[in-house]
């Protein structure tokens, strides 16, 4: 009988190559299964929207930003935590996120710690 993983699936959306590949390895590096998007479109668009058990999303990208796509997944039924990334951290971003129901909001750049 074949193992099925118990490792849980992130989806990290972010349309920074640079931020998403390190965001990517350093949950990769704590037993995390990751998903990687450079666009909220693509994220919905991928078999990996109903495999995710927690989002890492950038809150402002071209096309669907963070805050969009969060009210997208909720119009879909799809309650999961999201932790929101940004260069751009203003109250209005980090009370919009936060109201919404996000679990977190990180300033960029943030410091993973292993």
């Amino acid at each position: 009988m074949p193992q099925v993983s118990q490792r849980r699936a992130i989806a990290v959306v972010d349309d920074d190559h640079s931020v998403r590949r390190a965001t990517a390895k350093l949950l990769s590096l704590n037993g995390h299964e990751v998903h990687s998007f450079s666009s909220a479109e693509d994220f919905l668009r991928s078999e990996a929207l109903g495999q995710v058990e927690c989002l890492v999303s950038d809150v402002r990208m071209p096309g669907m930003g963070g805050l969009e796509l969060h009210d997208r997944l909720l119009g879909l039924g799809r309650r999961i935590p999201v932790i929101f990334v940004t260069a751009y951290p203003q109250d209005s971003y980090r009370e919009r996120a936060l109201a919404a129901g996000a679990v977190g909001f990180l300033a960029k750049p943030f410091a993973g710690k292993r």
